[in-house]
């Protein structure tokens, strides 16, 4: 990025697509990146085209800001730059305003007598120096669409469409997630929290099993309530099922006794058994904060083999930090609990070394009773990622990792919380 101030001028021609907009990075005077574009305020009255108030702003720590547009010096491809100086307080929705992206995408409208579908919005500079929504991107047909579009896309005058104000019982949300298909699941998350509910459950709803598991866990509790209580008991299951077995776990635990017994009931058994012995602990332990599925070797195995079973996808690198070495059975609970082996080890060894040989046993595993004192103060004296949990007779139950401590030090709200001020933007 050219740190030089840039001159950037609009014609009254130029079109920005809006859903295209979602995710683009926004720079300061000083060609310095401040954050991501997540939504467009716009002001809806009648069938005049729409006034832009301004962006919002995602800055970290997670923090959602509002940019005035009167702000905004130049939108070109891949960036967004703006003058002056940004208010880093908390971004407030006003009732006289709509999320372009979140709101409008995934519409029902009427055109000319047919349904259509909104895919997309149009915005424009005018000679006034306003930005307005001009067009809006249709393709025919109602709810539920599926990602691949239907029909050919229609670019039509802000005028020519009938329905914007109307609140609609399923509005869909395949082309919401089309702008948000590239986000990290924390920022997904993110992203949810601020939708209003009604929409919050569509676009979970329509995430597959992966995707709602992995946004679930990043989700502040009363936000992963109300999404598990609008699905329905086979979804939910499933999409237990695809959770980590201690996110899984603490979910549960804040559901109502009997929805809980009824949803494991409904997950295959043996992911429910994995997440019922995690139950069975207090949650501010070693026991209830732990994960039930590390990664275990038997002391025969290779390093090839220990190394493609840390490369899989599905394990976070928290997890993958090491590979725990058990006698048979491998799954928690193992047999005997041997060692460990850091995957940095597993770099330097040559591929058909075996685990037996090269394992670490100077760090000695901890009890599920661990208070989250104790458990944090062990990793912290051996600087560990990760540390085995082992029962009274020797058997690997699962790991507790860093970011299981992180999670469960912070307060219960720390995902909902601002580092600033509230208040209305300008």
């Amino acid at each position: 990025m050219n740190r030089r101030r840039r001159d950037a001028t609009y014609a009254s021609n130029v079109k920005i697509f809006i859903a295209r907009l979602a995710g683009t990075p926004v720079f300061d005077p000083a060609g310095d990146q401040i954050g991501r574009v997540r939504d467009v305020v716009v002001a809806i009255a009648g069938t005049t085209p729409p006034r832009v108030h301004g962006l919002v702003v995602e800055v970290q720590p997670r923090r959602r800001v509002f940019l005035p547009i009167t702000r905004v010096r130049g939108i070109e491809a891949g960036s967004v730059v703006f003058s002056g100086q940004i208010n880093v307080r908390r971004f407030e929705q006003r009732a006289t305003e709509t999320l372009a992206i979140g709101e409008i995408l995934d519409l029902v409208v009427e055109v000319e007598g047919e349904r259509m579908t909104v895919l997309d919005l149009a915005m424009e500079e005018n000679r006034r120096a306003e930005w307005t929504i001009t067009k809006v991107a249709v393709v025919k047909g109602g709810s539920g669409l599926g990602l691949r579009r239907r029909g050919p896309t229609r670019i039509v005058d802000w005028a020519e469409v009938k329905g914007f104000g109307a609140v609609q019982k399923d509005q869909g949300a395949a082309n919401l997630l089309v702008a948000f298909e590239t986000m990290r699941a924390a920022d997904l998350a993110s992203a949810l929290h601020e939708l209003p509910d009604k929409r919050r459950v569509e676009v979970a709803a329509a995430l597959d099993d992966v995707r709602l598991a992995d946004v679930l866990e990043e989700l502040p509790e009363r936000d992963q309530i109300g999404i598990m209580s609008r699905l329905a008991p086979s979804r939910a299951a499933d999409v237990l099922e695809e959770m980590n077995p201690d996110d899984a776990a603490d979910l549960l635990q804040d559901l109502p006794p009997e929805q809980a017994e009824a949803l494991m009931a409904l997950m295959e058994p043996e992911e429910a058994a994995s997440v019922r012995r995690l139950l069975v602990y207090p949650e501010d332990t070693a026991g209830g904060i732990m994960t039930s599925q590390p990664v275990v070797l038997p002391p025969n195995a290779t390093v090839a083999e220990a190394l493609a079973h840390i490369r899989q996808r599905d394990v976070t690198p928290t997890v993958a930090a090491q590979v725990y070495v058990t006698r048979q059975p491998i799954e928690t609970p193992t047999g005997r609990y041997l060692g460990l082996t850091h995957f940095q080890r597993l770099l330097r060894e040559p591929p058909s070394a075996l685990l037996g040989g090269i394992m670490d046993t100077s760090i000695d595993p901890i009890k599920p009773e661990f208070t989250l004192n104790q458990v944090t103060s062990y990793l912290a004296t051996y600087n560990l990622m990760a540390v085995p949990v082992v029962d009274e007779v020797g058997r690997l139950v699962g790991a507790v990792t860093v970011d299981d401590v992180l999670d469960h030090l912070l307060p219960d709200d720390w995902r909902e919380r601002d580092h600033g001020p509230e208040a209305d933007h300008d």
